[in-house]
């Protein structure tokens, strides 16, 4: 079934035809915002904390994103799998296979939110025990991954609805919804944290309530649509074509993100050596940084959406112009907004701890990671042309060798013959460097064939 009329409505992009540049920042701009936004939420939450409950409650809930991340990001990484799909089906104009994608997103997010909820509720004690989480900083961080992971079916349902919204070129919806959940997420820490001292527990309800506020939002979106994107409950089934496309693009997406986390979780587990003021600063700083990482993931996003709309209808020259675009994008933006970050790390990291040794040690890891982001930025939006084109394994296994395992390596070999800080945090730069270069470079070799007058199907 194809579509009768490709006109864009009001919030969707046909990402096609027109002028590119003008385009991936229409669809890009709201996407920072809303990662921006839902870092300042998340900033409040570690802000609250800091100043009203101490710096161990500080780093009960700085030191479990890369727990969190590891037992998330592969079935996240089927949500990237749906928008590629979608986004590939809308460019080649077939609504059959896009309204099945859907459908079957929704349901499998529903299905995956119980069962990560159940397993990241059962494993946050031992997996933190196995990370070497600090004696006086244990109990607080296994109580907020557990009330966490109590709203992982909220999380799934909103980011496979965003997903679908992405897919059509709609960010500004996601935008509007994460600002209204936010608010609630803010009001709540307030509430719970200062006046009823509910400490990390206050927290953690706070973040799961806000993330129910953006899953109703986006469901309603969906159900109230009369275009097509309109959800119907009675349509909601696994269509087996339907996820298999999600798992060909999404589950070497996800596995990637998890064993990124692996190497993070060892990093993590180097940090949490140093004891909990160096876990507490390091936990700020990464916080203050993902400000400049939620700019370049857009590019991220914007790359594989257009690069995957382009695919689908046959307009392979849009999609090499696409990464070049997105390349000096993400360039741009990362080294600028880096370098600005850095130049007011101190008074930034002030804001979410008055400790001077905190700050300090998160100056240190600002020093490094921050001039040299530009690096990471460019090896994600590689990752999305090249899976916005239907690779996705390639990047997965590039990711793998050239950033997760070189920051193994480094960790068992540089590092413990020189355990400080610095030498750490250097492993950052090294791996998104090198593993940037192997991207472009199989990329070159991998995408003349897909990318023939005449490829293969995807």
């Amino acid at each position: 079934m194809k579509l009768l009329n490709r006109r864009p409505k009001r919030y969707e992009i046909d990402m096609t035809t027109g002028p590119l540049i003008p385009k991936i920042i229409q669809f890009s701009l709201p996407l920072m915002l809303t990662g921006i936004l839902q870092l300042l939420y998340n900033a409040a939450d570690v802000i609250v904390v800091g100043n009203f409950a101490g710096h161990t409650a500080l780093a009960a809930v700085s030191s479990t994103g890369s727990l969190i991340n590891l037992l998330v990001n592969v079935f996240m990484g089927l949500s990237v799998g749906a928008s590629v799909v979608m986004a590939q089906a809308y460019g080649a104009g077939d609504t059959l296979r896009m309204r099945r994608a859907e459908h079957t997103a929704m349901t499998l997010a529903l299905l995956m939110g119980i069962g990560v909820g159940v397993m990241g509720f059962l494993l946050a004690r031992p997996m933190l025990e196995w990370m070497g989480s600090p004696p006086d900083v244990i109990d607080g961080a296994a109580l907020y991954v557990r009330i966490y992971f109590v709203g992982m079916p909220a999380n799934m349902l909103y980011s496979f609805g965003s997903a679908v919204l992405r897919a059509i070129g709609d960010t500004r919806r996601p935008l509007f919804y994460l600002t209204l959940s936010g608010l609630v997420n803010v009001a709540l820490n307030l509430v719970l944290v200062i006046v009823f001292r509910m400490s990390v527990a206050g927290v953690a309800v706070a973040t799961v309530a806000s993330q129910a506020v953006s899953a109703v939002l986006v469901l309603m979106c969906l159900l109230r649509s009369h275009g097509l994107i309109r959800l119907e409950l009675k349509e909601c089934r696994i269509d087996r074509k339907s996820v298999t496309e999600m798992i060909r693009v999404g589950l070497p997406a996800g596995l990637q993100g998890s064993l990124f986390s692996i190497s993070n979780v060892l990093i993590q587990s180097s940090v949490n050596s140093f004891g909990s003021l160096v876990v507490a600063g390091n936990g700020v700083a990464a916080n203050i940084e993902g400000f400049v990482y939620v700019a370049m993931n857009a590019q991220h996003q914007a790359c594989m959406t257009f690069a995957g709309q382009n695919y689908g209808a046959g307009k392979y020259d849009r999609v090499r112009k696409t990464l070049w675009c997105c390349l000096g994008i993400v360039a741009s933006v990362g080294f600028l907004l880096g370098m600005l970050v850095y130049a007011f790390g101190g008074t930034l990291m002030g804001l979410y701890n008055s400790d001077p040794q905190v700050i300090a040690f998160g100056l240190i890891r600002m020093g490094i990671i921050l001039p040299t982001y530009f690096f990471c930025g460019m090896m994600d939006v590689m990752v999305g042309q090249m899976r916005g084109i239907g690779l996705s394994v390639l990047p997965m296994i590039v990711s793998l060798a050239g950033a997760c395992g070189l920051r193994i390596v480094w960790i068992m070999t540089v590092f413990a013959a020189n355990p400080t800080q610095q030498v750490l945090y250097l492993s950052y730069p090294v791996s998104w460097a090198i593993t940037f270069v192997i991207h472009l470079i199989c990329y070159f070799a991998a995408a003349r064939k897909r990318l023939a007058p005449h490829p293969a199907a995807a």
